[in-house]
Formats: structure tokens, C-alpha cells, sequence
């Protein structure tokens, strides 16, 4: 798991927490944006799950699949899963 506290782009810093797993052997790609108690999760896209806290707010995004799509983390990252979704 990587766990990054700042990310740094073109010389700014974002105040970006979030926490990237990937599983080779299901090729699987996780990213966890912030902390919360998962209550739901969705599919919004095949093979793109989200999960959603009480507020029903996304706090994580399990792409499956991932070696086989053209990803952005970086964008995914700054934009949230609404531009993967929009890739799927």
C-alpha cells in the first residue's frame, strides 16, 4: 500500500491524502481518497466499483481490470471517479 501525505504537480503542492492498493494477480486497482465506514458500494461502470459513506459520498474506487485501461491516476486523483467513469 502507498500512503502519500503531499502530491506534488508542476510545482504546487495539493493537500492530497489517499491510500493506492493494487492486486496483480486480480488486477485490481483500489484507491481510498480519504477515511470512512464503507456503508454501500456501487457500480458505476463495468468493472468500476465505488464506495459510499453514510453521507453517500464516494470514498473509494476499486477499478478491476486496471492493467487493460488507459489511466490517469494523477487526474483520477485530482477529479475524483467521475472522469474514469466517464472513460469507461
Amino acid at each position: 500500500m502507498i500512503n502519500l501525505n503531499t502530491l506534488v504537480y508542476l510545482g504546487v503542492k495539493l493537500p492530497v491524502k489517499f491510500h493506492v492498493r493494487y492486486d496483480r494477480f486480480a488486477d485490481a486497482l483500489y484507491i481510498r481518497p480519504r477515511d470512512g465506514r464503507i456503508v454501500d458500494s456501487d457500480d458505476v461502470a463495468p468493472g468500476i466499483i465505488v464506495d459510499l459513506d453514510e453521507n453517500n459520498e464516494a470514498i473509494g474506487v476499486e477499478v478491476l481490470q486496471a492493467s487493460k485501461r488507459k489511466l490517469d491516476l494523477l487526474k483520477l486523483l485530482l477529479e475524483g471517479s467521475e472522469g474514469l467513469v466517464a472513460k469507461a
